[in-house]
């Protein structure tokens, strides 16, 4: 039985790396880069009518992404709100 083996996207590969990436050595570059690619591969895998697989590495690349991001955006809320807590207490005083 022959079956046509189908290669995966690249675009979902690099999205996987990045995602990986994002979380380790590049934070905050690789979780953007993952979030780009990654939905650049869903759309070259929908283009590509079957012909593509790695939708899944696509989306996990898009979840670590997205991920990262919205921890990152959280902690740098918290931060200003943290310190201009602490100044507008400063000043209050």
């Amino acid at each position: 039985m022959n079956v046509a083996i189908r290669p995966n996207s690249s675009m979902a590969v690099v999205s996987l790396v990045f995602g990986i990436l994002g979380w380790t050595l590049l934070p905050f570059l690789g979780s953007a880069v993952a979030v780009i690619t990654g939905h650049m591969a869903r759309a070259e895998i929908r283009r590509a009518a079957g012909q593509l697989e790695g939708d899944g590495l696509a989306v996990t690349g898009l979840v670590l992404g997205w991920l990262s991001l919205s921890l990152w955006i959280l902690g740098i809320a918290g931060f200003i709100l943290f310190f201009g807590g602490i100044a507008a207490l400063a000043a209050w005083h």
